[in-house]
């Protein structure tokens, strides 16, 4: 009998292009694996206390070009060697979207390969299909938690595309809270990261903050901001150096409401839902906070939680390209009059 040997499936090239905010990014997948992930950040925006979009949408222009060819030389392939390009359409700030989608366009079109659009708040629950070592993909069904500066939700995830929002924020989302209590203690932006870094020195029951009262699966950080700017006005009426002599504890306390915020909404989901895999997502993932009270709760309630690795979990190419890799094998391809939207909705 002759022996056939199976024919080796052909690689899938994918490049992601991410301009939905902030940062430049572009990344190269060869079928569900990360070859590169480069990512260029705009600084300028510290200046300001918050993202400019003209300035983002400048910086773009400038970026884009070296940033995509960063990625396919540290992937070691050439252009011709695509076989599709995945770009951002949405949601985010309208300028600097417009770049991505218009650079996908053209060199999609220049190469003759499929255009795939891709919403950026799937993407960031999609990025936990990105296959690396040691990591666990969720699965289906399965409760994505995404946070970060623009978004907090809760979706149900029944399969790749099928996804519904069960809950959302109703004013601002949980890193505005961040940044906006940072602001008013006087730290940089994003202030994330440095509330967090210091909530670890801090007591987290130092001060007790209001939780916001908020029926269903919905989020209100609006009153929490408000709670916070009214407490240091009047402790610093008392006190003039009381936000030096307890930044730490202000911190720790903060971050303890909002963790609880977060964990009593998706306590509540688990409970209407029965689904006890959670997956987490976005900038605000990166918190050490909320990956600690997720991996307590799987002691505690008995879930099962999925955390991306760092680079994951900020605005990135990667999990643009990931979506756009199973985009394609269902052949679901854009065409090439698909246009940018700043409130593209899951």
């Amino acid at each position: 009998m002759q022996n056939i040997k199976p024919v080796k499936a052909k690689n899938i090239y994918i490049l992601g292009i991410e301009s939905s905010c902030d940062d430049t990014s572009a990344a190269i997948l060869c079928n569900d694996r990360i070859l590169s992930n480069v990512v260029a950040d705009q600084k300028i925006h510290a200046e300001y206390g918050g993202v400019v979009p003209e300035l983002a949408s400048r910086a773009h222009q400038q970026n884009i070009v070296p940033v995509v060819h960063q990625a396919l030389e540290k992937a070691n392939i050439s252009k011709d060697q695509l076989s599709a390009i995945a770009f951002t359409r949405g949601p985010g700030l309208m300028g600097s979207l417009l770049v991505g989608t218009s650079f996908a366009k053209s060199l999609a079109y220049g190469l003759d390969i499929p255009l795939i659009d891709v919403n950026h708040m799937q993407a960031h629950i999609l990025a936990h299909f990105i296959t690396e070592e040691e990591h666990v993909k969720p699965p289906f069904p399965f409760l994505a938690m995404t946070i970060s500066g623009g978004h907090t939700q809760i979706v149900k995830v029944a399969n790749h595309f099928e996804m519904e929002v069960i809950g959302e924020t109703i004013d601002d989302a949980v890193g505005e809270a961040y940044d906006k209590s940072g602001k008013v203690l006087g730290l940089g932006y994003p202030a994330g990261p440095e509330i967090d870094r210091r909530a670890q020195l801090g007591n987290p029951k130092a001060y007790q903050f209001t939780k916001p009262r908020v029926e269903g699966l919905n989020f209100s950080f609006s009153g929490l901001k408000t709670n916070i700017l009214r407490f240091v006005q009047r402790e610093v009426k008392a006190n003039p150096n009381f936000i030096e002599e307890n930044l730490n504890d202000i911190c720790a306390s903060i971050q303890y409401t909002i963790i609880g915020i977060l964990m009593d909404k998706l306590k509540l989901a688990v409970k209407q839902t029965g689904i006890k895999h959670i997956a987490i997502g976005g900038g605000v993932s990166a918190n050490s906070g909320i990956r600690n009270a997720l991996k307590n709760a799987e002691q505690k309630q008995g879930w099962t939680s999925y955390i991306p690795k760092f680079e994951y979990t900020t605005d990135n190419a990667a999990m643009i390209a990931i979506v756009g890799y199973l985009k394609y094998l269902e052949k679901d391809f854009s065409g090439f009059d698909v246009m940018a939207s700043a409130r593209l909705k899951i």
